[in-house]
């Protein structure tokens, strides 16, 4: 069993230590590839996460007017700076904002129905907010 299996923290501490001894010979070269692919779409599934919860609360606000609450705006705010930072630390994401956004808010209409009572076909099929909107510029 390959220390990739055994232990993968000191396995990450072992690849560091290699690539700052630029020994690149040594590197387990697949797994580290495949982990750092993983690392993109890791932040790739924060950033639609974060938007559907925001996209679901701005349906909910829209879409139930007689219940909104602090709660649902702190939530939009809160969703808001955390997508923000999400950008600022992978700018790469911001070149597929429109397809998360797509993929973002067929699970905020399911959460929004969920929340409202409502049917999924109360709601527009595509995302009827602008980037502007969605980021409350």
């Amino acid at each position: 069993m390959s220390l990739y299996e055994q232990d993968f923290y000191q396995w990450t501490q072992e690849q560091a230590d290699l690539l700052k001894a630029g020994a690149l010979s040594q590197l387990d070269v697949e797994n580290l590839i495949e982990e750092i692919e993983s690392m993109g779409r890791s932040e790739k599934r924060e950033l639609v996460n974060r938007l559907s919860v925001l996209l679901a609360h701005m349906l909910k606000w829209d879409y139930q007017p007689e219940r909104r609450g602090k709660s649902w705006l702190n939530t939009i705010k809160i969703q808001r700076i955390d997508i923000r930072e999400v950008l600022k630390d992978s700018s790469g994401l911001k070149h597929q904002f429109q397809e998360s956004v797509s993929t973002a808010y067929e699970k905020a209409v399911v959460f929004a129905a969920d929340e409202t009572g409502l049917l999924e076909s109360a709601f527009p099929e595509t995302c009827p907010y602008t980037t502007e909107q969605i980021m409350g510029e």
